[in-house]
């Protein structure tokens, strides 16, 4: 009952109703969860404290939203790496030798790049929320599955094949689920009751729990922590992204949030959720650090060897946004001849700085070899734990004519 109740349905299965945040009983801050808060708390305010000395951090917020949308979408069974996101954003188009599912990912990133603009105008509400949905699912997996809407159907988490009563867990139905998202955007909304870490954890997973689309729903519950921090000014930009964690913790991550529905253990997941940020945030700080110091370091390298260094060093900020580069991409980067954005290219090869991928003469791409590797390591090392797939399905909705997936 301090979460929700599971409540029979008239066919049988039974749905979960959830209780409105805060808690009741409130949450018990013991001894292990004053410290996990305090941790949390000092690792974000060193990260955000490295942020604010990026000398252009726009150049760096790009690949770290793409590392977490393919570690997001990756939870969710998506195939694609980083360096397939990135050589589509070369190409425009997938490759064939890339994984149909790398749109899905690129989806992800116009998601958050879109939501973290609409916070300038526009709180974090149902309204931003289905805005988010609309922008996730276009055109790509699930777009049949009413993009930018909530669910008017009844839906259901198992694994794949599943039935309604064989569900491992079943959302609250269409019209049960509108009062729970009334309540949630007003929790959401809530300024000063909770620690604004615990709120995220509430936050995140309560939006799980009510499950308000019919595909999506892990992705976006995954983008709502972001933007609340941003949202709150705990972060000035967005690096922290904590599906690095769920991903290697995969599943604790399903046994925690069950755990909330099962038995009311809000303080496991609040734990669960506080440990996360403090590992994620240490990471992504000694990330930025060593962004800052290759930064360096490559600039000193391309001031020794070019009498004229300024195309050099402008081409080198550019790459820590776009690390898979074309000669045409440089050329319109620099406003420049094409010989003179083939000759930089050739000599940063030469310097080690750039490696050439594909092995043609025309057409070529690049990469800024030493710079994804930051990224991939951190992708690589976390190994993630078994935990069965779970797929959200739903019942047809006879205003679409549409069959269950």
């Amino acid at each position: 009952m301090r979460a929700g109740r599971y409540v029979k349905q008239p066919t049988g299965y039974r749905a979960f109703f959830p209780a409105r945040l805060i808690p009741k009983p409130a949450l018990a801050y013991d001894d292990e969860m004053t410290r996990l808060l305090s941790d949390a708390d000092r690792a974000l305010g060193r990260l955000d404290g490295v942020a604010s000395v990026l000398p252009n951090p726009d150049l760096f917020v790009a690949m770290y939203v793409r590392h977490e949308a393919v570690l997001s979408s990756q939870i969710e069974g998506t195939q694609s790496t980083l360096e397939d996101v990135l050589q589509f954003e070369v190409e425009g188009s997938v490759t064939t030798d890339q994984p149909k599912d790398v749109e899905e990912v690129v989806n992800y990133i116009a998601a958050m790049n879109f939501g973290l603009r609409r916070l300038a105008k526009l709180p974090l509400s149902k309204r931003l929320l289905c805005e988010i949905h609309k922008k996730l699912l276009q055109g790509v997996r699930g777009a049949e599955r009413q993009p930018g809407e909530f669910r008017t159907t009844q839906n259901w988490i198992g694994p794949h094949g599943c039935t309604l009563a064989q569900a491992e867990f079943v959302p609250p139905p269409a019209h049960e689920m509108q009062t729970a998202l009334d309540d949630f955007e007003k929790f959401l909304h809530d300024r000063s009751s909770l620690p604004m870490l615990i709120h995220c954890a509430l936050a995140h997973a309560q939006f799980e729990t009510i499950h308000p689309f019919l595909d999506g729903n892990g992705q976006v519950g995954r983008l709502l922590i972001t933007l609340l921090m941003c949202e709150r000014e705990i972060l000035q930009q967005p690096l922290l992204y904590l599906s690095y964690f769920f991903k290697a913790h995969r599943a604790q991550y399903y046994d925690r949030l069950m755990a909330i529905r099962n038995d009311g253990n809000w303080e496991s997941w609040v734990k669960f959720f506080l440990r996360g940020v403090f590992e994620v945030s240490q990471g992504a700080t000694e990330t930025a650090r060593a962004i800052l110091d290759l930064r360096e370091k490559h600039r000193e390298s391309i001031t020794s060897r070019f009498s004229s260094s300024v195309n050099g060093l402008l081409l080198l900020d550019y790459l820590f946004q776009h690390p898979v580069i074309s000669v045409g991409m440089a050329e319109r980067h620099l406003e420049c001849a094409y010989v003179t954005a083939s000759n930089l290219i050739e000599e940063l090869t030469k310097m080690g700085l750039l490696i050439e991928t594909t092995g043609r003469t025309r057409n070529r791409r690049f990469q800024y070899q030493e710079y994804l590797d930051m990224f991939e390591r951190q992708i690589l090392r976390a190994p993630t734990e078994a935990a069965p797939a779970q797929t959200t399905r739903s019942v047809p909705s006879r205003r679409r004519n549409r069959k269950s997936k």
